[in-house]
């Protein structure tokens, strides 16, 4: 894949404690001269990100609740209102993953939800990616969160934090991508760390990918 098709695929990211306004600004100039689909920063970044891209042409995600998702899908909702207000073109929320492995399905659903209504309710279009942080569940566990991302509406299903045990398998994308059909995005993110990972994870079906290190990643890719 040529590097310019590759960078419209990826969300160039820093969500790290320490990320600080100077590696925000680092970020979005990197972001506009490779032209990455967006950055994805934290909720206090959001304003920052918003005016060093203001022309548009790199998407501005941020998270909400991450990295855990165990705040209340009210406060998800709230946050993700905050997000839009702000300016933001996209949100990467985290379900509640002990609800989930608990099969509260009606309070995973509820979460999605209160995202997907803050975003419907935005004057513009608002991307919804949801985050099952899938290191940390069964087989099953993916498919009936990936069923569930689905029916509430989201735009993509997407494999991992960054912060849990584990990231991104080629195996787990290409699991999502068979729950949730050819129509659905995927996102592969945690641990994509060179050119030869991300290709595989689009190779397995994922639509968008999430990465520190996009940068490097692209210095891999053919021109």
């Amino acid at each position: 894949m040529r590097k310019k098709e590759l960078a419209r695929m990826i969300d160039h990211t820093l969500l790290g404690q320490t990320a600080s306004k100077e590696g925000v600004e680092k970020l979005c100039a990197e972001a506009k001269e490779y032209g990455f689909a967006s950055v994805c920063v934290n909720p206090c970044h959001a304003v920052l990100a918003r005016k060093l891209l203001e022309d548009g042409k790199v998407k501005v995600c941020v998270v909400v609740g991450f990295p855990h998702g165990m705040s209340t899908s009210e406060a998800k909702g709230c946050e993700a209102e905050r997000a839009i207000a702000d300016g933001v073109d996209e949100l990467d929320m985290v379900i509640n993953v002990a609800a989930l492995k608990d099969g509260d399905y009606r309070a995973v659903s509820r979460d999605i939800s209160a995202v997907c209504t803050a975003a419907a309710k935005a004057p513009r279009s608002v991307v919804v990616k949801v985050i099952l942080e899938t290191a940390l569940l069964t087989d099953a566990e993916k498919r009936a969160g990936a069923v569930l991302v689905k029916a509430a509406g989201a735009d993509f299903v997407k494999t991992s934090t960054g912060f849990a045990s584990g990231g991104a398998t080629v195996e787990d994308v290409s699991l999502l991508r068979e729950t949730v059909g050819a129509e659905m995005g995927v996102k592969a993110a945690g641990g994509i760390r060179d050119y030869a990972t991300a290709i595989a994870m689009i190779e397995a079906g994922a639509t968008r990918i999430g990465a520190s290190r996009s940068v490097a990643i692209l210095e891999e890719a053919p021109e």
